[in-house]
């Protein structure tokens, strides 16, 4: 029975939108977390999502629990099966390469479209998860590291103030997270954790400065690196 500890709440509100509904906060709640866990493998590829099960254990019809299902399958992070079900999705390494290529593009607009500007408790936030990546040096946590991987996400995502490019960059995220977790044992732990922490250590002095024009190319450059050191740990 895997553990159903909650992973993180609702997206914060940014300034300036409008106030949600209640229907609308329970499906952002319900969205959320089942993609979260289908990110830290909690519900890893292959895993069957019932509908039944899940409005039963948030407390809803099954509904807004298809919604959520349909969204998700929609990002390409689950799929509806004749017969069988709705599946976790599974992705392929050239499907990967294809995602990072555009989310490397992308990342060189933050600074660019809109962005916008960071406060003093941002780079607190920032440094607090370096300092929880310094914390799992020295034994393997993978879901800790991937909670840590979606909330540095989350603060860059706050920089980026044109909506449609920080939903592209969700969506494409959200897609390859799970997929390098998958990867993570078989690469060299130390030197991938030592990796994370210089990009975030980079990215908190960043927005120390209210440099966002760097931001975009710090993420940029520590997915391209990311993927380099891949191809060498299974090239041989």
């Amino acid at each position: 029975m895997p553990d159903l500890t909650p992973v993180t709440g609702t997206a914060e509100r940014r300034p300036g939108e409008p106030k949600t509904s209640a229907a609308r906060a329970r499906f952002d709640t319900i969205y959320t977390e089942i993609r979260n866990r289908i990110c830290l493998l909690r519900y890893p590829p292959g895993h069957a999502l019932a509908e039944t099960e899940l409005a039963t254990e948030f407390g809803v019809s099954r509904t807004p629990v298809r919604r959520v299902l349909h969204r998700l399958e929609y990002e390409g992070l689950v799929e509806s099966r004749h017969g069988v079900g709705t599946i976790v999705t599974r992705m392929d390494l050239q499907r990967l390469r294809e995602i990072d290529a555009l989310r490397m593009r992308l990342s060189e607009l933050i600074g660019d479209l809109s962005p916008t500007a960071r406060h003093p408790e941002d780079t607190l936030h920032m440094r607090a998860l370096l300092h929880r990546c310094r914390a799992i040096r020295d034994r393997i946590d993978l879901e800790e590291f991937g909670r840590i991987n979606i909330a540095v996400h989350e603060e860059l995502s706050k920089a980026i103030g044109n909506q449609a490019l920080r939903e592209m960059n969700d969506h494409l995220f959200f897609q390859t997270a799970r997929v390098w977790l998958q990867f993570l044992p078989m690469t060299n732990w130390r030197e991938e954790i030592d990796a994370f922490c210089g990009e975030i250590t980079d990215l908190a002095a960043a927005m120390e400065l209210n440099d966002l024009s760097t931001l975009g190319h710090i993420r940029r450059n520590a997915i391209s690196m990311s993927r380099v050191r891949m191809q060498r740990y299974f090239s041989g």
